[in-house]
């Protein structure tokens, strides 16, 4: 079951790295970052909640503290992904799948500063390391932006936003309350608050351009790119240790390069700096994972 663990894990990153294709072969027809981040959240909310229907109908029953943290959660999680395709729209995909990925670091620096957590030197080395990557992929050492400042900005503040949204994750789990609870009033807070960026005037006349392509895509991007994954990789935590699966997480950000590169070449073109970065970026996740909690 180990095995078959790691292959969830794997996938799971896989999926999560098809973000930038779906919003790719969105984007012609006319769907904004907000109303791709809203339809995600609606999908993913509506299908969990289905689920939990039939599953357990008392995760339905929870506290007024606990949803005051579950909609911060769930804040957290539209937050993170509007920056994310802000981010895909300004520079690349590849890009903004690596940024998002630099949130260990503001994890680590939160935990220092917050929770006086001891700033080691793996710690010091491995946020050295990222630093150095972003500034790689950004372009700053290698003679000016190879990518649009603000979507390298909007990059950043979405691996910010992830990391506050990790922080509020782990404070869940010290807590008690229930994984299922807590991911079905993310998503539901997440498309709740879509609502209010769907705006239905133009949504609707770009789903009207071509309904069959359109339609199967809007339902992906929620169930591909969310729902399906996060089932898959919790599944894995039951089986292998959560350093593993943090370490297998960098998949994301690779799979991500690689779907843009492929599918997407007229886009998308990495320098050899912004390797260089992504390599670094990805190597000092995998220190960040190694490192335990009371280190």
């Amino acid at each position: 079951m180990k095995n078959r663990a790691v292959i969830f894990c794997i996938l799971a990153g896989l999926m999560w790295g098809s973000s930038g294709v779906f919003s790719n072969l969105l984007s012609p027809y006319g769907f904004s970052p907000l109303q791709l981040t809203a339809t995600r959240g609606i999908v993913s909310g509506i299908a969990v909640a289905v689920y939990v229907l039939i599953y357990n109908k008392k995760l339905f029953h929870i506290t007024g503290r606990q949803l005051a943290l579950f909609a911060l959660g769930g804040a957290t999680v539209f937050c993170t992904a509007s920056l994310y395709y802000v981010a895909m729209r300004h520079s690349s995909v590849s890009t903004a799948a690596v940024l998002m990925n630099t949130s260990p670091a503001f994890v680590m620096g939160f935990s220092v500063i917050f929770f006086h957590e001891k700033l080691t030197k793996r710690k010091l080395f491995g946020l050295i390391v990222m630093l150095t990557g972003c500034m790689l992929v950004s372009g700053i050492l290698s003679g000016g932006l190879n990518f649009n400042p603000f979507g390298v900005l909007m990059g950043i503040l979405s691996g910010l936003s992830y990391s506050i949204y990790s922080i509020i994750a782990k404070e869940e789990v010290l807590r008690g309350y229930h994984s299922l609870s807590a991911t079905l009033y993310h998503f539901m807070i997440m498309g709740l608050i879509g609502l209010f960026f769907l705006d239905l005037p133009t949504y609707i006349p770009c789903v009207a351009k071509a309904p069959l392509p359109v339609i199967p895509l809007l339902i992906g991007i929620g169930l591909v790119t969310c729902v399906i994954p996060y089932f898959m990789f919790s599944l894995s935590l039951k089986y292998v240790p959560v350093g593993t699966a943090a370490a297998l997480g960098v998949i994301e950000p690779m799979s991500a390069t690689i779907y843009s590169v492929t599918f997407f070449p007229e886009k998308e073109h990495l320098t050899v700096p912004a390797v260089i970065g992504i390599v670094l970026i990805l190597g000092a996740c995998l220190v960040f994972s190694t490192i335990r909690e009371d280190a």
